[in-house]
C-alpha cells in the first residue's frame, strides 16, 4: 500500500531533531537548577527558623562591643590621650632643653647640665610627670607611645644603653610619623654598637633606612651600615660598597655635610677589601 506525505508536512533533519533532544534538555536542567534553589532556600529557612535564637544572640554580641568600643573612646580614651598630651608638656620641655644646649654657655652660666634636663624629662620636675611616670600612668595612649621614644633617646644620651633599648623596643614605630620611626631604628642601632654588639647594630641601621626613604634620614643610617658592615668581625665589604653606591647616587647633597664629606675615605676602603 503507497504512503503518502501529508500536504505541509516537512521531515526533520538530523540537526533539528538533535536540537529539539538539546532544547528539552536545556528545560529539565533548568527545572532541576531551580528545584535545587528552592530546596536549598527552604533548609536555609528552615535553619534559620531553628537557630533564630542563637543568630539575634550573635547579632546581640556584635552590637554590644560596638556599642562598648564607642563608649570607651568617647568616655575613656579621648579625655585619657588629653590627659596625657597636657601631662607630658613639662617633659618635652626639659628634653628639648638638653637636645638644644649649648655645653659650653651652660657650663660658663653655671645653669642646668644636658644629663640633669634628661633626668628631669625621665623623672619628672615641678609637680609634673616624667616619661616614666606618663609610660605607667598613660599606656596605651599616643602620648605613652612617643614617651618611650623619648625616654629610650635620653637614656641613650645618659650612657645607659641596656635601658635605651628597652624603650626604643617598645617604641611603635609603625604608628608614628615617618621620620621619628626611622630615627627610633636608628637609636637602636647606636645602643647596640655603643655595647660593642656590632650585628645588631646593622641590623637596626639597615631598618632604619627601609624604615622611609627621605632626605633626613637614609643617608644618615646607609652610612652607619656601610661603616658598621666594615667594622665586622667577617667584613661584608660588598654590602657596604653598595650602601655607600646609594649615597652618592641617591643622595649627593649628604656628601656636603660633615659625615658625607668622609664618604669618599670610605668608598675607597670598601673598594680595597672588596677586592
Amino acid at each position: 500500500m503507497a504512503t503518502y506525505k501529508k500536504r505541509g508536512y516537512k521531515v526533520k533533519t538530523k540537526v533539528e531533531k538533535e536540537k529539539e533532544v538539546s532544547a528539552e534538555e536545556i528545560d529539565s536542567t533548568t527545572a532541576e537548577v531551580f528545584n535545587t534553589l528552592d530546596e536549598t532556600a527552604s533548609k536555609t529557612e528552615e535553619w534559620v527558623a531553628g537557630n533564630q535564637k542563637f543568630i539575634f544572640m550573635g547579632i546581640g554580641a556584635i552590637a554590644v562591643i560596638l556599642i562598648g568600643y564607642l563608649v570607651y573612646t568617647k568616655l575613656f580614651a579621648a579625655p585619657k590621650e588629653t590627659e596625657a598630651a597636657n601631662e607630658v608638656f613639662q617633659a618635652n620641655s626639659y628634653f628639648n632643653q638638653a637636645v638644644n644646649i649649648n655645653l659650653t654657655e651652660n657650663m660658663l652660666n653655671g645653669m642646668a647640665t644636658r644629663d640633669s634636663l634628661y633626668n628631669l624629662a625621665l623623672n619628672g620636675g615641678e609637680g609634673k610627670y616624667g616619661y616614666l611616670k606618663i609610660i605607667s600612668e598613660y599606656g596605651g595612649t599616643s602620648t605613652a607611645n612617643l614617651a618611650n621614644y623619648s625616654a629610650g633617646i635620653a637614656y641613650l644620651e645618659l650612657k645607659q644603653y641596656d635601658k635605651a633599648i628597652d624603650y626604643l623596643e617598645e617604641f611603635n614605630s609603625s604608628s608614628a610619623e615617618v621620620i621619628i620611626g626611622a630615627k627610633a631604628k636608628g637609636a637602636l642601632g647606636d645602643a647596640f654598637a655603643q655595647l660593642d654588639q656590632m650585628n645588631e647594630a646593622l641590623e637596626y641601621y639597615e631598618k632604619a633606612f627601609k624604615h622611609s626613604a627621605n632626605d633626613a634620614t637614609t643617608p644618615i643610617y646607609l652610612l652607619k651600615a656601610g661603616i658598621t658592615a666594615l667594622s665586622l668581625d667577617t667584613p661584608q665589604p660588598a654590602k657596604a660598597l653598595e650602601y655607600f653606591n646609594r649615597i652618592e647616587d641617591e643622595y649627593a647633597s649628604f656628601k656636603t655635610t660633615a659625615d658625607g664629606k668622609l664618604l669618599d675615605v670610605y668608598i675607597g676602603k670598601a673598594e680595597a677589601l672588596n677586592n
